[in-house]
């Protein structure tokens, strides 16, 4: 049943413009209106507002802050990185558009009793595209990105941590969004690892225990670096997991590309340029165009050469080899 202080919430965020707040209290009602047995109203609330959500302009819409203790656990954004400017590879791109699409396309899943995977694991080394793929999921959908802060989650004092981490979850049945829990393996690190502790395990324990009951519209996204640090248990909290890896001769090419658009780069080597990017990450390969971007301007009148990229990929190697 509609509560007062939701029609008043929904007039307040509407006055405020805050259309973020103002679908969440729909999507509040129709989840109550579930629970109540008014699956027809609430089967039709929700089409609304996965609509209005979908909708080009969902992006402009300003973004209400996470106050109170959210503020210091959820860092909140609109990113506006799209899926086609993240480089990865054939296969990892397909299943990535695939989750997507079941997103977009909601209502035929629900006409065959299915719904769209929401959990996901993103594993793999650092630098690789797992955040930015992260951004440019909530991108596409017009979602806002909360980043959990795990600084903030994980305390000293026994129980805190859990209290934190179920507020959280608390906040995805509220406000929907895409939720990228960074560095996972902070928290969910194996119960058999010999460091372990009381409070970690606890930690470990309610985290799976959240992720398992969470019956909420937002999509969840944890990423490691170290799968091998992972629970067992964690995999099959999750719908799916994806595999990311360096990137390739060409995927390498194609992200030093992406950074240097505003030079001309017709008289590189790319050949030569491909034999210095093996074992370097996305995140080296961009710092990398960018340093020779900088060079270029500087010291060659913004003439941008295979010279300056070599000398910039070359820098980056002896980074990882100190």
């Amino acid at each position: 049943m509609t509560t007062s202080r939701q029609v008043l919430g929904m007039v307040q965020s509407h006055i405020a413009g805050d259309g973020v707040r103002f679908l969440s209290i729909a999507e509040q009602i129709a989840l109550e209106a579930e629970k109540a047995g008014r699956g027809k109203f609430a089967e039709s609330l929700h089409k609304f507002v996965i609509a209005a959500r979908n909708e080009k302009t969902s992006r402009t819409i300003q973004l209400a802050k996470p106050r109170g203790d959210l503020a210091e656990l959820l860092d909140v954004t609109y990113p506006d990185i799209l899926l086609p400017d993240v480089v990865l590879r054939r296969d990892l791109r397909d299943g990535i558009d695939r989750i997507v699409d079941e997103h977009k396309r909601l209502v035929e899943l629900e006409a065959y009793g299915l719904k769209p995977r929401r959990k996901l694991l993103f594993v793999g080394p650092p630098g690789t595209g797992k955040s930015m793929t992260a951004h440019g999921i909530a991108s596409e959908l017009g979602l806002p990105l909360f980043t959990v802060q795990l600084d903030g989650v994980i305390t000293k004092f026994m129980g805190a941590s859990a209290s934190k981490l179920r507020l959280i979850f608390e906040s995805m049945t509220g406000v929907r969004g895409v939720y990228f829990f960074d560095e996972i393996d902070a928290i969910a690190a194996s119960r058999a690892h010999e460091n372990d502790i009381g409070e970690a395990r606890r930690l470990l324990n309610s985290f799976l225990q959240l992720v398992d009951r969470d019956q909420s519209h937002s999509i969840i996204i944890a990423a490691t670096n170290h799968s091998s640090l992972l629970d067992r248990a964690v995999f099959r909290r999750f719908d799916s997991a994806f595999r990311y890896e360096l990137p390739t001769g060409d995927e390498a090419r194609q992200v030093i590309r992406n950074n240097i658009l505003a030079f001309d780069a017709g008289s590189v080597d790319w050949e030569s340029i491909e034999k210095h990017t093996s074992a370097l990450s996305q995140a080296d390969l961009a710092a990398a165009a960018v340093d020779a971007a900088r060079k270029a301007v500087l010291e060659n009148g913004g003439k941008l050469t295979t010279k300056e990229l070599v000398w910039a990929l070359e820098g980056r190697m002896q980074i990882h080899s100190n």
